[in-house]
């Protein structure tokens, strides 16, 4: 970028806080979180003390492993979060039929007993609403919801249906003739789905119609909601059954020629082998990136703000082999640069993104995030236990970046102080003149008073919970995504530190009122 050019985004011109809490954590009788009246109670929270973001995971409807990074598609809502209780008022479903999923757990989230109980709910809410006459529209005309979200959900319907028809096997194991939408959609296999179809459509259908409801409550609490978007999809998704040609993929087999992940680094010896299909960037480029200008359009139907993860692999990205073990033999590869950008703020002018920058920083992955004027990351756990020059130290810090004590990749505040090395805690006490017997509060405070202008501290810190609160554990398959918070604990934070963080918030100039885009 020459001396003249200016940076494509500039937005985050103010100092601001949020908070960290992905929407399956809300408290709640049902299982899992789900958008009802606990989305209020943590926006009456926010607001009382002074927070003007939420920052949530993505939203899509998560398959094996429950993450919410490996969906099952890229536009989707995942309708574990739909509300029960509000389908009850609206006489789609009983008391009695919903009575099961109040014996679930509501200190964990158990997905594998969602799936068996939750989902088939679901789809008798949606034959009830067939049954009824007339139809009762809660969230607005369905047929005009349909209507408005054909370019994902007539693919995204098919293949749910298609996978439910085939026990759950992936795409790629299909016969020949629905191994592809292009193929699927002439086949007679849409006729004799179409009921099942209009199933998984009617359940986006409610997500939509509940979300755009959560998200105007927190709009009239003056909160903004920043998402996330992953920069890859999950193989078995219906993004890469409905466009093969978008992604690095063998012709006949149509089996990835390689995957991503990254190499070695402060998460796991091996790398991270993530397994996602990697993009065919001349492809996309070919086509002005119509595919992911859509995709990010979709996104910000559901926020304010944007997070792309993974910002790294838009300079150059790690492919690894299809088929080896870990990410250790990956290979770099160049990514589509400045140029996407370029065609994001060209198609998306105004659009409000931050570049997930962590890992590693090479001057060209700093470039582009310079030349794109981007809101970058610093993580406070990763600031300690080397030098004075640490990017990531209070003091190091750009003002257009966010800073989190952690992130939701990380253990808990207080679970990383008991866990790291002596030299590490050494060097905290000393660099905040603190004893460390309540870390998590001497990060918020830290993340408060840093250059950055937008700080974000996950629920968990605030509530200054340990390692049993921790909601990710990279690497790790098994055990992550489950934690939720209850209504008491909430409570108690309300009243015990809510003015606290508003004085914080005041003392530190983050208290300034934040319109939501």
């Amino acid at each position: 970028m020459s001396t003249a050019e200016k940076p494509l985004f500039n937005w985050l011109d103010h100092r601001a806080a949020g908070v960290l809490a992905h929407p399956t954590s809300l408290p709640g009788a049902f299982g899992v979180g789900a958008f009802d009246d606990s989305a209020d109670a943590l926006f009456s929270f926010m607001a009382a003390a002074g927070f003007r973001y939420w920052q949530l995971c993505p939203l899509g409807p998560t398959g094996y492993g429950d993450s919410p990074y490996q969906c099952f598609s890229s536009y989707a809502g995942n309708p574990y979060l739909i509300d029960p209780a509000a389908l009850v008022s609206q006489g789609l479903l009983t008391e009695s039929a919903v009575a099961p999923l109040r014996q679930l757990n509501r200190d964990r989230v158990d997905f594998g007993a969602l799936y068996q109980l939750k989902l088939p709910l679901l789809f008798s809410a949606h034959a009830a609403w067939r049954r009824a006459a007339p139809r009762p529209q809660p969230y607005g005309d369905f047929d005009a919801f349909r209507k408005r979200h054909a370019a994902w959900l007539e693919s995204y319907a098919y293949f749910s249906a298609l996978k439910d028809h085939y026990q759950g096997r992936p795409w790629w194991e299909w016969p020949a003739v629905t191994r592809s939408f292009d193929s699927a959609r002439k086949s007679p296999w849409r006729k004799k789905l179409a009921l099942q179809i209009e199933s998984y459509e009617f359940l986006q259908y409610l997500f939509f119609g509940q979300w755009t409801q959560v998200r105007a409550r927190a709009r009239r609490h003056g909160i903004s909601i920043i998402g996330d978007t992953p920069i890859f999809t999950a193989a078995d998704s219906a993004d890469v059954w409905a466009s093969p040609r978008l992604f690095q993929l063998d012709p006949q087999t149509l089996r990835p020629t390689a995957v991503a992940g990254v190499p070695p680094d402060y998460f796991t010896a091996d790398g991270q082998l993530w397994g996602n299909p990697l993009y065919d960037w001349p492809a996309h480029a070919a086509d002005g990136y119509a595919w992911w200008l859509s995709r990010l359009r979709a996104s910000f139907e559901f926020c304010d703000v944007v997070r792309i993860d993974h910002f790294r692999g838009f300079e150059a990205y790690w492919a690894v082999p299809a088929g080896a073990p870990n990410a250790r033999n990956g290979r770099w590869a160049t990514g589509p640069g400045l140029d996407f950008f370029r065609a994001v703020a060209a198609g998306l002018p105004g659009a409000k993104l931050i570049a997930e920058d962590l890992g590693l920083l090479t001057p060209e992955t700093v470039a582009l995030r310079e030349a794109t004027g981007l809101p970058g990351m610093a993580v406070l756990q990763f600031a300690f236990g080397g030098g004075s020059d640490n990017l990531y130290l209070p003091h190091n810090q750009r003002a257009n970046s966010v800073v989190y004590p952690g992130t939701h990749d990380n253990d808990t505040t207080r679970g990383w102080y008991a866990t790291v090395d002596p030299k590490t805690r050494d060097h905290v006490r000393r660099y905040f003149r603190i004893g460390g017997e309540e870390i998590a509060w001497d990060f918020l405070r830290a993340a408060y008073a840093a250059v950055a202008n937008l700080a974000v501290i996950p629920l968990q810190d605030l509530l200054d919970l340990g390692s049993e609160a921790r909601f990710n554990t990279p690497g790790s398959a098994q055990g992550n995504w489950s934690w939720r918070f209850r209504e008491e604990q909430l409570r108690a934070l309300a009243e015990n530190s809510a003015p606290y963080l508003r004085d914080l918030a005041a003392l530190y100039r983050r208290d300034a009122a934040v319109t939501a885009g």
